[in-house]
């Protein structure tokens, strides 16, 4: 793993916004983990995904409410690991650390391991966020450029056209490939992955086979290979496309900065936070019902700068981070709809597609 460290020179941005942001929490009494609101979209969401599950399976239907049923509970699916994995796995959900470690395991009902996501979420990208040859989220790709500093590929002309195809098999990539390439190599992309003890072992394997028995071969049995195939294939594609879009909006937008780590040791001229703000972006804040579905991940500004708190509290507090950014003359990046910062992603994989100039023939 190539050596990365920030400035430590002036650290005065995030330690004002750290004590407006406590202030913010010990007026008003309030508590940094989840409340009713969560505990609401939990007994909404898990319900929903099961009875959808248990409609399909039992129901005799035709093709399409087959097809619309299996992408709603690819939706649906999504917004689970959007609400309540991401915030139980980040420590969030709950201040009891048990119920944060069983709710982080319906990211293993999704198809995942909570443990490597984990690492590879909350240490690595939450850690070097952008940061091109560490942050396994922009990892270099023969099909996606997603940073000037990658290799350019003839191909990559026409990623803002496939990109979206190639997000939609991205959890069949998640579930049945990296999963276990990460498994194996013991690595997340160029860093060491934390080592697994016998629990975490065995939790891996019994989560990937109870995994293969409910989503592959109960259905097949239920209602033969064709139809699951069909809504297998549906359900993954909703909840890739629906994941994928909603990460990638965050980080991979316009004006969002990157940074290259190659064989030297690199070290970052802004303090950790500044970092975060600078290479992180919001989108639709105003918007209550995209703020619903995607778990508080419009406000990826708040969540980078504030992990362990629950996204249900990100709205109020993002006021104060946006001033807070203001007074210290920072760049506070942020799309009013989520339409338009599609459009943005859209025209940066554009312009990443471009054959750059110091290649040009």
């Amino acid at each position: 793993m190539p050596k990365v460290t920030f400035s430590r020179k002036n650290t005065s941005f995030y330690r004002a916004l750290q004590s407006s942001v406590d202030q913010y929490f010990s007026e008003n009494n309030i508590k940094k983990n989840g409340n009713w609101k969560l505990y609401l979209k939990t007994a909404v969401l898990i319900p929903s995904a099961i009875f959808l599950y248990l409609l399909l399976l039992t129901v005799p239907m035709s093709i399409l409410p087959g097809i619309a049923l299996s992408a709603l509970l690819g939706f649906v699916l999504a917004s689970i690991g959007f609400n309540i994995m991401h915030d139980a796995c980040h420590g969030s959900y709950s201040s009891k650390k048990w119920v944060n470690d069983l709710l982080g395991l319906t990211l293993n009902a999704l198809g995942g391991n909570a443990f490597i996501w984990k690492f590879k979420h909350n240490i690595v990208h939450h850690t070097y966020t952008n940061v091109d040859g560490v942050d396994d989220d922009i990892a270099k790709s023969p099909l996606m450029r997603q940073c000037h500093t990658q290799t350019w590929v003839p191909a990559h002309r026409f990623q803002h056209f496939y990109v979206f195809l190639v997000y939609g098999i991205s959890s069949f990539a998640w579930i049945f490939l990296m999963d276990f390439n990460k498994y194996f190599k013991q690595k997340v992309f160029t860093t060491p992955l934390q080592k697994m003890d016998r629990n975490e072992h065995i939790i891996f394997w019994v989560s990937k086979v109870l995994y293969a028995i409910f989503y592959i071969g109960v259905p097949v049995y239920l209602v033969g290979w064709q139809a699951w195939a069909i809504g297998f294939t549906f359900m993954h594609i909703t909840m890739g496309l629906t994941l994928a879009v909603v990460f990638q909006l965050a980080h991979v937008v316009e004006h969002t900065e990157f940074e290259f780590a190659g064989t030297e040791p690199l070290q970052i001229e802004n303090e950790w936070a500044v970092h975060q703000i600078r290479t992180t972006a919001n989108f639709a804040r105003g918007n209550k019902i995209v703020s619903w579905f995607v778990g508080g991940l419009n406000y990826q500004v708040e969540h980078h700068l504030f992990p362990k708190i629950s996204h249900i509290h990100y709205p109020a507090i993002s006021h104060i981070v946006k001033a807070t950014c203001e007074e210290y003359n920072l760049p506070y990046h942020e799309f009013s709809t989520m339409s338009g910062a599609l459009a943005s992603h859209v025209r940066m994989m554009k312009e990443l597609g471009k054959q750059p100039a110091a290649v040009l023939v």
